[in-house]
């Protein structure tokens, strides 16, 4: 599993032109589920994310969680992040988990973070979204559970 996480002080999903999914300070992260992936490495990454003490605090320095500001998530599935260009110029996405079992874990990842007491708002699994954002800091995050674990 790939998460792709940006610290954000607002950022929104469009599907067709409607808003799917809204928040203000929090993160912006894009989920890619690897052929690999199964609900035990979901709740990982969930927890492991939730914990990420990347805001700034009273000095300024990056110590507080989002649980410390109050933050939110928009939630966005994304299979290109398991693009493979080792071999010409067209991306491989074998690696990347398809259907139905990709969105059950994507959702499972939105429900785990729920169940940590976190509000997720979220994309629309295999849509055509417009993701907008505005990266605080900027501050962009990348965690992989093969190397995480």
């Amino acid at each position: 599993m790939r998460l792709v996480i940006q610290k954000v002080s607002e950022a929104d999903c469009r599907v067709d032109g409607k808003i799917t999914g809204k928040i203000g300070k929090g993160f912006m992260v894009l989920v890619g589920i690897g052929t690999n992936d199964d609900e035990e490495t979901v709740e990982k990454m969930a927890v492991k994310m939730s914990k990420l003490r990347i805001f700034d605090d009273e000095n300024g320095k990056i110590n507080l969680s989002i649980y410390d500001v109050e933050g939110e998530i928009l939630s966005i599935s994304q299979f290109t992040l398991y693009a493979d260009c080792k071999k010409g110029n067209r991306p491989s996405f074998t690696d990347a988990q398809g259907g139905e079992k990709a969105e059950r874990l994507y959702l499972y990842f939105n429900e785990c973070l729920r169940n940590l007491n976190l509000h997720v708002e979220e994309g629309i699994f295999g849509a055509d979204m417009k993701v907008s954002l505005v990266n605080d800091g900027p501050v962009t995050i990348i965690l992989d559970s093969e190397v995480l674990w």
